[in-house]
């Protein structure tokens, strides 16, 4: 298991460990909370290396406070993608 957390760590220059812990600490959060979810976008954020503009903050916590949208990686993945084009 630890080689492939490497591996991981290698290509994507994330800390397995950092990741870890910000999943430990999710597992409880409360995901209607505003204050909450702008502190894991900014984590994820801080941890990935990667600027979020408030727009975007604005977006991704409007869809997962109101549950307009169902969130998962594969639907924020897309939301900075399209920050991109």
């Amino acid at each position: 298991m630890d080689h492939i957390f490497k591996n991981i760590e290698k290509k994507t220059g994330v800390n397995m460990k950092d990741v870890l812990e910000l999943a430990n600490s999710l597992q409880n959060a409360n995901f209607n909370d505003e204050a909450t979810v702008r502190k894991v976008i900014k984590r994820v954020a801080q941890l990935a290396n990667r600027p979020v503009s408030r727009e975007l903050e604005n977006k991704i916590v409007n869809a997962i406070v109101n549950g307009k949208e169902n969130m998962d990686f594969n639907t924020i993945a897309n939301m900075l993608d399209n920050k991109k084009k």
